[in-house]
């Protein structure tokens, strides 16, 4: 049996909370420890330095992201921080559509768009960055990772079934680039 991979969720902290809770739940994975609303305030507030070691020191032996995407997740600053930071750090990058399972008022979300979308890698060399059009030999990120989009006849056993395997093949795909 193999052990379980270490990852780290990011997500719409403000927006997804529960929905993400539900995903870090299963089980089938470890991942970074769910961080208080206290905590992260606390973070937030001794600024951008503080937020961004927090993040790479989470982020650290961890060899997958998994982007639990909601209907504002692409948007998000820090997000796309840590898909830029996860590729450069040589993790394997996953998104994963959260938008159907139900809220704590027992409410479905909107689809929100791919952040994988926002970034473009070069083929060759290590390098990714956020623009509007490749230069050169670079392709879209999204064409690169998953983007998974689970059933919404039974989103949360499609998830739970499909979660190791989906984390395995980022990192396969991850693995084959440089780094």
């Amino acid at each position: 049996m193999m052990s379980k991979r270490q990852v780290f969720y990011s997500f719409h902290y403000g927006k997804d909370y529960w929905r993400t809770q539900i995903v870090r739940n299963i089980g089938a994975i470890e991942g970074n420890k769910p961080v208080s609303a206290n905590t992260w305030e606390e973070v937030k507030r001794k600024g951008y330095t503080s937020i961004k070691n927090w993040i790479d020191e989470n982020m650290n032996y961890r060899s997958c992201i998994i982007v639990l995407v909601g209907e504002d997740t692409a948007n998000r600053p820090w997000v796309q921080y840590e898909i830029e930071h996860a590729w450069k750090t040589g993790k394997g990058i996953i998104c994963i559509d959260i938008h159907n399972l139900r809220n704590e008022k027992q409410e479905k979300g909107v689809q929100g768009p791919n952040p994988l979308e926002l970034f473009y890698v070069d083929k060759d060399i290590n390098f990714i960055a956020k623009r509007n059009r490749p230069i050169g030999n670079e392709s879209k990120l999204s064409d690169v990772c998953r983007f998974y989009n689970p059933s919404s006849n039974n989103t949360y056993n499609d998830i739970a079934d499909n979660i190791e395997s989906l984390v395995e093949e980022a990192i396969k795909i991850r693995d084959s680039y440089p780094k």
